[in-house]
């Protein structure tokens, strides 16, 4: 394993272990000394905050780890994202929206936020309508905003209903707009539903989600 992919993973090893104490202080200051250090926010992102999250989700499935245990790791990891802030909204920005919300009935908003703020890294206005959008709120908001592009997150499969009704109504409303979905609901399938609607595609990543816009 190269250097560089050795020391990023001892500081994922040393983030994940404050993580599950709950130790907030000691989280920031990691992320403050990462950000220092002039960490990738990409690395940072996924290298660190997405990755120790899913493996904190995993201990919570198997038991290992309390639900209050990962709700705080949660509740530390949003509230370390404005750290790097500064970076993400000092890159010049190329006139182009996206619109990012939840599904209905989702109240993960974690991996949405994440998003936008991918969006502003890459010059966009990432506009984050945040967990328990009513339909009708988000499509009004669509409407006045007029945005390139709308992102919507799943991370719990049962809600998959709920994300294709939303999915009927965006296409009633705006047939042509760009949609792309993701979300970890996608481990358990579903992908072959959404992209059954014209221009709706999955994206599984943050990586891939910034090939898409280099693209665009």
């Amino acid at each position: 394993m190269p250097t560089e992919n050795l020391e990023l993973e001892a500081k994922y090893n040393t983030y994940l272990e404050a993580l599950i104490r709950g130790d907030r202080h000691g989280c920031r200051a990691f992320v403050e000394e990462m950000l220092q250090d002039e960490i990738n926010i990409k690395d940072l992102y996924v290298g660190i905050f997405q990755r120790s999250l899913y493996r904190v989700g995993e201990l919570w499935e198997s038991n290992q780890l309390s639900i209050a245990r990962e709700h705080i790791a949660t509740a530390i990891t949003e509230s370390l994202l404005p750290l790097a802030y500064q970076t993400i909204f000092s890159a010049p920005h190329c006139g182009r929206k996206a619109v990012v919300a939840c599904a209905a009935n989702e109240y993960h908003q974690l991996g949405g936020k994440m998003v936008a703020d991918i969006f502003e890294l890459n010059g966009w206005d990432g506009y984050f309508l945040g967990a328990g959008t009513p339909e009708a709120d988000l499509l009004t908001f669509v409407d006045e905003k007029k945005p390139d592009m709308l992102c919507l997150s799943l991370s719990v499969y049962s809600g998959m209903r709920g994300l294709i009704k939303l999915l009927e109504s965006v296409r009633g409303e705006f047939a042509g707009l760009p949609v792309i979905v993701g979300g970890q609901a996608f481990r358990w399938g579903g992908v072959d539903l959404v992209t059954a609607y014209s221009g709706v595609r999955y994206v599984s990543s943050i990586f891939e989600l910034e090939q898409l816009l280099k693209e665009w």
